[in-house]
């Protein structure tokens, strides 16, 4: 048996393969359009994309244009936008207050006004899925579930915007609200992953979370008997505040499992007996710091595990698409050759490497890495197993290199030079800003009783000097290190930037301000004006010190891996900001308006006497903590109540509250959230935070400070999790390009008998 690459550019028409002349197809040659496909498929590669899509010469333009960075922003700006249009609908959260005491008229759009942007975000939307659509082809496009859900999605929202039309705007509830999430989850493959991966995360779970019903439902009955109803009022307290009825029971000690109302819940009782502690601690103990840590770790387990596999998927696309490249680019250069069956016959030369790499997109310094490896290839051609070896520069670190500091003839500019390129110059430096921080935290401290008119002025004198102090480092390590050195360094950019923000302050403080600035007497303006700049000063002067981060090694990495996590973990952020999104509207429509208050004016006289309410309510309550501002009235006091409900403290009152207003039924809604919230997504987020954390301490044990800060750690979910990932198989890789609807009217190999 024998291989031969069969050029192949058309589509399947009755059960054969025709080939497609080099016209048709609106490039100039023949070569170019190769190229061009095997640029798309390392492109795909590069960004773990799915490589099964059309490779026809005018698909592959339209292909690039969908995933060029301007149509990649236009469509993320309409997702964007239709989700920030819960802000100003009806119910408008444009107002500067939330507080329910207090009344102000919102401004509500008019009628068609939010409707012509969404319609606008919509059809953004249908030709995206169109041009999706068409470059997967009918088939592909059948089977796959996010882009049926999304054609879905945009129909019967277009159905609901034309029922609001209608009905001009007077609507209750808009069922497209609850739908706009989808845009932005089927926007990010990463983001489909982890979603599918709680999804599967679930079932294991179920069995801890039955433990933890169990062990509500047992103590609660233990509750009930051991807080039965006496005859003595005191002794019956502990009964009348929390288990007065199952509901009430249960909810108590639901709370309690989170800490939140302890040790409130137990005081009544511990009052009347040291042995009703007891009872407490064991469930804490037992619930708490038991079932609750060890759901935790299933959590993470379960999901950890199906995310490695979900990455091995990724790892195989990239595999695919480096292959599928190659295979191209092989046919193109032996069309008109018979190969046998020696692999290492099968090459490519390294000038059509270097000319597909040069039109690949992507980070200039990967592109000089892989190129540079291939010229490394002493015959002039590379081998297959070479060509992917040569896509494992993409998981290697980026080592800067920073240029060559400038030659001075001067002996004055040399001993410059000699001085402030040493590490102790920057030790100094960032000695003198603490000295700058404490200065600022000790006149703070004398003068903290004054009012802003009876301040002296050493706190902006002693500014004065550390200004100066810092502009004069600024422009000697410029001189040492020359301008391009300089800015090569994040830490100058950090540091010069405050510097020249600090000094154009200080000049506009002196230009506008007279001198000495006593008892703050300006020339133009009143005091409040300078005090409010010079508080900027201070504020900026503080950030500043944050200069010393890079220096310190274990400060360093943990600032780098919360730098990673927002560039890296965006997808699993926005999961919890689909979430958050869905809640939010669920909850606006559940209990908007549900609870009501007396209005008040922003008086003292008024604000005494709602003291004064608040006082004769019950202890602890929702009136009496005074949390009117905390509502599901509109849209972003409703984010802002469930972020209050997720950090688990006086959760309980939010709790009572809506039931007390509402039905008891409405604690399903926050006991839904609260494990939503808190002990599914924070868990999981914390430990994405471990494993990032230990995966860079990991390769950054032996690492100096300038080592750290010389090598760029590219920390992806895929690189986290590439030491437990076995690379595929050829057999696999080969398996799936050949079941590849696109690719198999493009190039394949074809075994015929060796005669």
């Amino acid at each position: 048996m024998m291989e031969r690459c069969l050029l192949l550019t058309g589509v399947a028409e009755s059960g054969s393969i025709h080939f497609q002349a080099p016209e048709e197809i609106h490039f100039h040659s023949e070569e170019e359009l190769f190229i061009q496909q095997a640029v798309v498929l390392i492109e795909d590669a590069i960004h773990y994309r799915s490589v099964n899509h059309r490779l026809d010469g005018r698909s592959i333009k339209l292909y690039r244009w969908y995933y060029s960075r301007i149509c990649q922003w236009g469509l993320n700006a309409g997702i964007f936008v239709i989700l920030a249009l819960a802000f100003i609908e009806k119910p408008s959260s444009l107002s500067v207050t939330s507080d329910l005491r207090f009344k102000h008229t919102l401004w509500n759009p008019p009628c068609g006004l939010t409707e012509v942007i969404e319609i606008i975000c919509l059809l953004v939307f249908t030709l995206d899925l169109v041009v999706k659509s068409y470059l997967i082809g009918r088939e592909e496009f059948l089977k796959c579930k996010w882009l049926v859900g999304y054609m879905v999605v945009i129909m019967v929202s277009v159905i609901d915007w034309t029922m609001s039309l209608s009905m001009t705007c007077d609507e209750t509830v808009r069922i497209r609200k609850l739908l706009r999430p989808f845009y932005l989850l089927q926007n990010s493959s990463l983001m489909k992953k982890s979603l599918k991966c709680i999804k599967r995360t679930l079932p294991g779970i179920t069995s801890v979370i039955l433990l933890v019903i169990l062990h509500l439902c047992l103590f609660t009955i233990f509750g009930m008997l051991l807080f039965a109803k006496r005859e003595n009022l005191e002794e019956d307290m502990e009964r009348e505040l929390y288990f007065k009825n199952l509901s009430q029971s249960l909810t108590s000690l639901l709370v309690l499992l989170t800490t939140a109302n302890n040790p409130d819940v137990m005081t009544p009782a511990y009052t009347l007996h040291r042995g009703f502690s007891i009872f407490f601690i064991l469930f804490s103990g037992f619930g708490t710091y038991f079932l609750m840590n060890l759901l935790t770790a299933i959590i993470y387990n379960q999901f950890r595990g199906y995310l490695v596999m979900s990455v091995q998927t990724s790892i195989l696309r990239r595999c695919m698409g480096i292959r599928a490249a190659f295979d191209l680019l092989h046919c193109q250069s032996h069309r008109d050759i018979t190969f046998s069956e020696d692999d290492t016959i099968e090459c490519i030369p390294v000038q059509t490497v270097q000319m597909v790499m040069k039109r690949v997109q992507m980070k200039d310094y990967y592109r000089e890495a892989i190129m540079k490896k291939a010229c490394q290839s002493y015959s002039g051609r590379i081998p297959r197993e070479a060509f992917q070896r040569l896509f494992d520069e993409l998981d290697k670190d980026r080592i800067k290199k920073h240029h060559p500091l400038p030659e001075y003839s001067s002996k004055f500019l040399q001993m410059v030079q000699y001085i402030f390129t040493k590490h102790s110059v920057t030790v100094v430096g960032n000695v003198v800003a603490l000295a700058n921080v404490v200065c600022i935290c000790i006149i703070l401290v004398i003068e903290c009783e004054k009012t802003v008119s009876e301040r002296e002025d050493y706190l902006e004198t002693v500014n004065c000097f550390f200004i100066l102090y810092y502009l004069l480092e600024m422009l000697l390590k410029m001189t040492a290190f020359g301008w391009k050195t300089y800015v090569s360094y994040g830490s100058n950019i950090f540091d010069g930037s405050l510097t020249v923000l600090l000094l154009g302050l200080q000049i506009s403080i002196f230009s506008t301000y007279r001198l000495p600035f006593s008892y703050w007497n300006p020339v133009h303006g009143g005091p409040i004006a300078l005090w409010e700049l010079v508080r900027l000063v201070n504020m900026l002067i503080v950030f500043r010190f944050l200069r010393i981060i890079p220096n310190i090694k274990l400060m360093a990495l943990v600032a780098s891996t919360l730098v990673d996590l927002v560039k890296n973990l965006r997808a699993f952020a926005g999961i919890l900001v689909v979430v958050y999104y869905v809640f939010a509207i669920l909850g606006v429509w559940l209990f908007k308006g549900a609870i009501t208050a007396h209005s008040a004016n922003l008086s003292s006289t008024v604000n005494s006497r709602i003291k004064a309410v608040n006082k004769s309510l019950q202890c602890g309550s929702y009136e009496q903590l005074g949390y009117w501002s905390n509502n599901f009235d509109d849209f972003a006091s409703a984010l802002v109540l469930l972020y209050n409900i997720m950090m688990m403290n006086n959760w309980n009152v939010f709790l009572d509250a809506y039931s007390r207003y509402t039905t008891e039924w409405s604690k399903i809604y926050f006991i839904a959230w609260w494990l939503t919230s808190s002990v599914m997504w924070v868990n999981l987020f914390v430990a994405l935070i471990l494993e990032n954390f230990i995966y860079k301490w990991d390769r950054n044990q032996g690492c100096s400070n300038g080592d750290m800060e010389r090598t760029n750690l590219e920390t992806t979910v895929q690189l986290m999790f590439r030491g437990q990932i076995e690379e595929p198989t050829e057999e696999e890789v080969v398996t799936k390009l050949h079941a590849h609807h696109h690719l198999q009217h493009l190039t394949m190999s074809v075994s015929v008998d060796q005669t």
